[in-house]
């Protein structure tokens, strides 16, 4: 740079910054430089931004070689050999022209600033690609999420189906359980619930399949198949609990269901006058 005691405009010094980083301007150059920062915000705010960020490559850790570096700086050793050679025959410049001119066209100063601004690309491109994988679209993490929840749920569904055909009453159980943790009851749910209902040979899993559908009983299909069953249950805890659950719905359509029963032989006295109560409570 030649500044001739002329003032040098923002753009000679934005070029200069890296030289004045390291330390590697002349005198007059860095007379003309804090000439102009004593005048020029701007480049002030150029210089605090470009000391900053050298400041922060320095502690940037070293890349540890990997096993690969061994392979292929032998590659690399083979390639340069080979090239020399080729050198050497006269295809590519002379040895000694080659050197001239890289000491024509490349000083010291220019080779640290060529090596300053490809750092430079480097550390933009590596935060522009740190700054894209922070910047996960909310849509696609949506969708990631919404497809691990149906697998779950899935994974679900097959076990309470698999485990409702269980020889034991505790693994019955234990599938009527998993219907609390299933948002989208299937159809394929709603009726292997109801089979449990009306035909498993275990009061203790019918009654807790009784509450499992009765906290589904917004679905329409579920309301249906509990008024149905009231005339297929024979224990007196069933019976009972399932007319509790008609008053807590106040499910009307099951009057005629009610009294059905009521009217049937061998209903227990005190089923009876539960239902007897149950129908005034619903009329």
């Amino acid at each position: 740079m030649n500044t001739n005691d002329k003032p040098i405009s923002c753009d000679v010094l934005i070029s200069h910054l890296p030289g004045w980083l390291t330390d590697d301007l002349s005198t007059a150059e860095r007379a003309a430089i804090e000439g102009h920062l004593a005048n020029c915000p701007a480049c002030q705010q150029e210089l605090a931004t470009s000391r900053q960020l050298w400041q922060q490559m320095g502690t940037v850790p070293t890349p540890q070689p990997g096993p690969q570096v061994r392979t292929q700086f032998y590659a690399m050793l083979d390639e340069f050999e080979a090239e020399e050679k080729e050198a050497r025959s006269g295809t590519l410049l002379g040895q000694s022209g080659a050197l001239r001119w890289i000491r024509d066209r490349f000083s010291p100063k220019l080779i640290m600033r060529l090596a300053y601004s490809a750092l430079l690309l480097g550390v933009g491109v590596l935060v522009g690609y740190w700054a894209q994988r922070q910047r996960t679209p909310e849509v696609a993490y949506q969708q990631r999420v919404d497809t691990l929840t149906a697998q779950v749920q899935e994974m679900r569904e097959m076990m309470m189906l698999s485990l409702l055909e269980n020889p034991s009453a505790t693994e019955r159980l234990r599938a009527v359980s998993y219907t609390k943790d299933i948002d989208d009851t299937d159809s394929q749910v709603i009726d292997a619930l109801l089979m449990t209902l009306n035909n498993d040979p275990n009061v203790n899993v019918r009654l807790v399949t009784l509450e499992a559908l009765a906290d589904k009983a917004q679905d329409a299909r579920v309301r249906e198949g509990l008024v149905q069953s009231l005339t297929r249950q024979e224990s007196p805890l069933v019976q009972v609990a399932l007319a509790d659950v008609m008053v807590k719905l106040q499910e009307k359509r099951s009057l005629k269901s009610l009294r059905q029963l009521l009217k049937q032989p061998g209903t227990n006295e005190l089923v009876k006058t539960k239902l007897e109560k149950t129908i005034r409570q619903l009329s």
